[in-house]
């Protein structure tokens, strides 16, 4: 089951993100830095997983904040 789409300024927000992350798989790649890129380009298509509501924005944060 999909979620609500989110509201105007966060897919605002979303957007941009994915965006900036693009260019910055350019220039990764640009710069022959393979896993960078690769790596970027997961951000990138989890990005637009949130966007599209394919995956939830939170998805181990919890996780990661009670690890430090």
């Amino acid at each position: 089951m999909h979620k609500p789409p989110p509201t105007r300024r966060r897919a605002e927000t979303l957007d941009y993100i994915q965006s900036m992350l693009g260019q910055l798989r350019i220039m990764a790649e640009a710069e022959r830095c393979g896993m960078l890129a690769y790596l970027i380009e997961m951000a990138y298509v989890e990005a637009g997983d949130v966007i599209r509501g394919d995956r939830p924005s939170n998805i181990g944060i919890n996780k990661r904040n009670t690890s430090a």
